[in-house]
């Protein structure tokens, strides 16, 4: 048995069974008197949409990472498109993303009006920059880049600067799963005009329903947002732009600044130590452990591994052991039926062959990683790594 992990504390809550990709109880319980104190002054207050308290979550979330202003949305796929609109993206104007993500990323550039252009990702299950430029190289006629900081790893961001400075690119950085990380010192978001975030319940920060934000140093750009998301007003009644239905509710917004952004400095340490402790003790040849990007301080939203084959096989062993593990993502976004049925309407190009991203969805798989796991948990998950075979 390895050495003790010093900086795990004490769980919440009854030992459970199972191990948990996301534990929701042990968390209800480590917040629940804030969340119901957040609830109970919201109701004292009589204000239930774009308030005092959205305003507040807003301004906490800003200062957390470190860009100027923050706009409280419905989801972070409209983070995504309200982010895209306010950079002026036009119809048939084509958008270069990575094909491994949530289908969100792609779904808001068509609900944009652009096109989705795909390119490989590197070892790291990220954009591969290299290959972007190259596209960006033979494709000058190509202004936006969608570039997604997967299971909390960050891009290199000296990289991404380079691009914006030399192609004069419109650059929105897919968040959603990267709230903390950074690159060589730099948090993710702060290249691109735009950074885009979600508050699914998964998230590092997560909210009791869904929620979103957009972040960017530029005003213009935040008043920008915050008259699509509520219809398109410049002000009461005056509908001045296409606008949506998309703003994040007051009691979200109330959990979210004192029950839970507080707390996520505490779980996301948590988080790095666990994800160390699984890089030491991982052992097993029939495991490879991905490789993290130069520079990167991950907030490790996952801890996604490699299986060299039988993938199914190694689930069904965790599984046995009440051990549960997830895949991300089971298919690649332009092989999905959206794109691929006679009648579709929806177009999409892909820039170079798709090897790297295809691997992933064959080899793929993420350990549980969240800051109620216990420190018998995550040794028994690090000892059944080790003793699978195929």
């Amino acid at each position: 048995m390895h050495s003790s992990l010093p900086f795990m504390t004490k769980s919440v809550g009854d030992n459970v069974s199972l191990i948990l990709l996301n534990d929701f109880k042990l968390q209800w319980k480590a917040i629940r008197e804030d969340f119901l104190q957040s609830v109970d002054r919201v109701g004292e207050s009589g204000y239930l949409i774009l308030g005092s308290e959205v305003q507040l979550f807003e301004s906490d979330l800003s200062r957390y990472w470190g860009l100027n202003y923050a706009v409280g949305c419905a989801s972070g796929l409209d983070a995504i498109e309200i982010g895209l609109r306010t950079l002026n993206l036009k119809l048939g104007e084509k958008v270069i993303t990575t094909p491994l993500s949530a289908f969100a990323t792609t779904l808001a550039i068509l609900r944009a009006g652009g096109i989705p252009v795909f390119c490989d990702v590197d070892d790291s299950g990220l954009l591969d920059l290299e290959l972007v430029e190259n596209i960006l190289f033979e494709n000058q006629d190509i202004k936006f880049l969608l570039p997604v900081h997967l299971y909390g790893q960050a891009l290199n961001l000296k990289k991404l600067q380079r691009l914006k400075e030399v192609y004069s690119l419109n650059i929105l950085e897919d968040c959603a799963q990267a709230i903390g990380s950074k690159s060589f010192g730099k948090p993710t978001g702060s290249v691109g005009q735009v950074a885009a975030t979600s508050f699914y319940p998964t998230k590092n920060l997560g909210c009791y329903g869904d929620g979103g934000a957009l972040l960017t140093n530029t005003k213009e750009i935040a008043d920008a947002a915050k008259c699509i998301r509520d219809y398109g007003q410049t002000q009461k009644y005056t509908h001045s732009v296409f606008g949506l239905n998309s703003r994040l509710d007051e009691l979200q917004a109330a959990v979210l600044r004192t029950a839970l952004l507080p707390r996520l400095a505490e779980w996301s340490e948590t988080r790095k130590q666990i994800a160390a402790y699984y890089q030491k003790y991982i052992s097993s040849s029939h495991i490879k452990l991905l490789p993290t990007p130069e520079g990167t301080e991950s907030s490790w939203h996952l801890f996604p591994i490699e299986v060299i084959s039988h993938r199914e096989n190694l689930m069904n062993y965790l599984r046995n052991s009440n051990i549960s593990s997830g895949i991300h993502y089971p298919g690649l976004i332009p092989d999905q039926p959206i794109f691929n049925t006679e009648s579709s309407q929806y177009r999409f190009e892909i820039k170079t062959e798709l090897t790297r991203a295809h691997r992933f969805t064959r080899t793929q798989l993420s350990l549980p990683i969240h800051p109620f796991l216990k420190e018998e948990e995550i040794r028994k998950i690090v000892n059944v790594c080790n003793s699978w075979k195929p």
